[in-house]
């Protein structure tokens, strides 16, 4: 049976959005604390080993990143069909999941090491620092992973508030622990490492306390229901189909750091420095497409076609004005962000000349980011990979025939291809979306 649902306003989405927003801006600040308390230290190994070590760990968390994007729109559909018992019951699962994949990396982490050096080399001295840090902070693992799982459900139930807090809370006490272990206490790059590992567990705990309310359902323990063979096994082809898209979508993004080096180190830069831009659009349009993941769950488990609908117009207009509003920020501030970024002459200039793309880089990622949180709320996760491979095949088509006549700008016009064929394609298999969601409103009135 559906549960009843608010009213769908424009206040409901920015309530959803805005704190995913703010939560958002707390990551690159951590970032920078973290850089700039061994920075302290007066050498320069510490600050690429920090550098390096969160790098890798990051990488391989990231594999897990489709349990965040899984839980939530598996959550919001049992949300909106009124299954209460199964929406607790997706809690556990997804935290089962998340531990045993933090265990696992921990079982694995001397080949963790190993890799991403080995893809990453760095100097006798930064590889002995990155290593130490990476084998303090990769017994945060299940922690880090967990939350992934946590933070989706907690989404599903427009519960951003509460990520926000976590957020806050996880950063805020890292950054106290970074200034206290390494310029109080003088531990270096292991307390980085250790500052991080406790503020992880600290955030999974209080998580957990901020989602008491399903473990007061007693199916989040109903084990025969939690590991029941079917539900793993939807979980399982949604979250596959989640992980081959983001490997594809991960290497267009490899690709075209390694195309732009062919370029020379000025333009390699240029490029990394721009990047930025792109992190800056995704962070600040995420808040919108969590909120049509939630929204659009939840109706699309009702079986209301129209408010499924509703809610993705609704999420994608604030979205839109979002995006141009990042779009004008970018053209009247993108030289002092460049200065503020870098301040080697060479490559401020080059960053300068490539500027464009990224003014018009907010509208060209409206359509696929506010489409990948319509398709993840409904789970159509075989869509996304499907549409993701088309994307994939015609970046590489256009890089091929674009590089030699335009050089930088023909691999930043292909990269901008991409998002464009990503949002077109997407939008292409919707109407599929909401036939999809009628066959099943009839089965369950059936």
């Amino acid at each position: 049976m559906a549960s009843p649902s608010p009213a769908l306003t424009h206040g409901r989405v920015l309530r959803i959005a805005l704190p995913i927003m703010a939560a958002n801006l707390t990551v690159p600040i951590l970032g920078a604390v973290d850089t700039a308390v061994v920075g302290q230290m007066g050498q320069a190994a510490p600050i690429g080993a920090v550098g390096v070590g969160a790098i890798i760990l990051s990488a391989v968390y990231w594999i897990f990143g489709f349990l965040r994007m899984g839980t939530t729109g598996l959550a919001a559909q049992a949300q909106g069909q009124g299954d209460h018992a199964e929406v607790a019951a997706l809690l556990t699962r997804a935290l089962a999941i998340g531990l045993a994949g933090g265990v696992l990396v921990i079982a694995l982490q001397g080949l963790v090491v190993w890799g991403g050096f080995a893809l990453s080399p760095a100097t006798p001295e930064v590889e002995a620092l990155a290593g130490s840090y990476m084998r303090i902070r990769i017994w945060s693992a299940p922690a880090a992973i967990a939350l992934y799982g946590l933070t989706g459900w907690l989404i599903a139930q427009e519960r951003t508030r509460a990520v926000l807090v976590l957020q806050l809370w996880m950063n805020g006490l890292n950054v106290g622990l970074d200034l206290w272990f390494v310029m109080g206490l003088g531990w270096g790059v292991q307390g980085v490492a250790f500052a991080t590992f406790l503020a992880e567990y600290s955030g999974l705990f209080l998580g957990l306390w901020l989602a008491r309310g399903a473990f007061a359902q007693p199916a989040w323990r109903d084990w025969g229901r939690v590991f029941d063979a079917l539900r793993l096994r939807h979980m399982a082809v949604v979250n596959t189909d989640i992980l081959i898209r983001s490997a594809l979508l991960q290497g267009i993004f490899v690709s075209f750091l390694l195309v732009g080096a062919r370029f020379g180190d000025v333009t390699l830069a240029a490029n990394q420095v721009l990047l930025q831009f792109l992190h800056i659009t995704g962070y600040g349009m995420d808040g919108f497409a969590f909120a049509a993941e939630a929204l659009v769950g939840q109706a699309y488990g009702a079986g209301r076609v129209a408010q499924l609908r509703q809610s993705a117009l609704m999420a994608s207009f604030w979205g839109a004005v979002v995006a141009c509003l990042m779009a004008l920020g970018f053209w009247a501030l993108g030289p002092w962000l460049i200065d503020l970024m870098t301040t080697a002459p060479e490559v401020r200039a080059a960053a300068r000349a490539y500027m464009p793309w990224m003014v018009g880089a907010p509208v060209m990622m409206l359509g696929l980011v506010m489409f990948d949180g319509i398709f993840i709320g409904a789970t159509r996760s075989a869509d996304m990979r499907n549409m993701m491979a088309v994307a994939a095949v015609i970046y590489a088509l256009a890089v091929a025939v674009l590089i030699a006549p335009l050089q930088n700008h023909g691999l930043w016009l292909a990269l901008h291809i991409s998002f464009l064929a990503r949002g077109l394609t997407l939008a292409w298999r919707y109407p599929a979306l909401e036939r999809a969601a009628a066959r099943a409103a009839a089965q369950a009135q059936a």
